[in-house]
């Protein structure tokens, strides 16, 4: 990678962490991949393709971001790249990319001598072009695989989508008492306990939206609160997320148990209790682990 300098690694992560800054609540990575080529545009090197067909400035740019998320700069989560206060006061502190970017090496090698058993350096020299283009393929590949993953969900039938949610809770070791059949549900959707008969504990209420992208407000957050008893649990699944003033609103309580659960959560959920979920209701979700060689990516 010699056509790359320091310089140009470390311009390229300041805009990264520009963009992120703009933008709290997170950017997907294709959309922050191409805001940074518009802001430091690209040279005719980067604009060509690997022997593979993939273009090299979004695999430069993704690998170069490795050194700020092991830095604890920003992060990235099912495609959506956030940055941190620490990386918000890196891009304050330094204002020029080539020492940008010398701090993230720095960061990145420190974290590497705490791992349990580093790997020593002979064994990882490899072309910094296949290097570049192995990190970024993984990345893309759980980027894709998360993409498929997050639209069936959000184009399930709604009842569907309740149905996994009581199958989840039942792989949890709850105890389903109640879904609600088709028609007009009055703001409830499941009713759950913590053992058959429910009588040792409280009772759990939960709310399911499944939306393609609408996300649930404030007021769908007290519709349902009002729903719910001093004992009660409540749970609210939206598969649109929940705005900022929701987040609020259930962090707030203090006389109400209130549980918020966007999509990622949902699916995180779902895969760690998997194997304990009934096969026929997996068939609501069905997934097929797929095993990449580990890297540092």
């Amino acid at each position: 990678m010699a056509e790359i300098t320091r310089q140009r690694q470390g311009e390229m992560v300041r805009a990264v962490l520009e963009v992120l800054s703009e933008h709290p609540e997170g950017v997907h990575a294709q959309e922050v991949i191409s805001r940074v080529e518009q802001m430091v545009g690209s040279s005719e090197f980067e604009r060509g393709y690997y022997a593979s067909g993939v273009r090299r400035f979004e695999k430069i740019l993704r690998f170069n971001t490795i050194n700020a998320v092991k830095a604890g700069w920003m992060v990235k989560n099912k495609g959506i790249w956030t940055v941190t206060d620490e990386g918000r006061a890196a891009l304050s502190r330094f204002t020029d990319p080539a020492e940008l970017m010398r701090e993230s090496s720095r960061l990145y090698r420190e974290w590497e001598q705490a791992r349990p058993a580093p790997i020593a350096e002979e064994e990882v020299a490899l072309d910094e072009a296949a290097e570049e283009s192995a990190a970024a393929t993984l990345e893309e590949a759980e980027e894709n695989a998360w993409r498929e993953i997050a639209d069936y969900l959000r184009h399930m039938n709604p009842y569907e989508f309740q149905d996994l949610v009581a199958a989840l809770l039942r792989g949890m070791g709850y105890h389903v008492a109640w879904v609600s059949p088709p028609g007009p549900d009055r703001g409830l959707d499941i009713v759950a306990y913590t053992d058959p008969l429910g009588a040792s504990g409280p009772r759990i209420k939960v709310q399911v939206k499944r939306r393609a992208e609408t996300k649930s407000t404030v007021d769908d957050i007290r519709s349902f609160m009002a729903l719910l008893g001093t004992q009660d649990i409540g749970i609210f699944v939206s598969s649109g997320g929940f705005t900022s003033d929701a987040e609020r609103e259930a962090r707030g309580q203090e006389n109400r148990r209130l549980t918020l659960v966007n999509l990622e959560q949902l699916f995180d959920l779902w895969v760690q209790y998997y194997e304990a979920i009934d096969e026929t209701e997996r068939r609501l979700l069905p997934l097929k682990p797929v095993y990449f060689l580990a890297s540092d990516a």
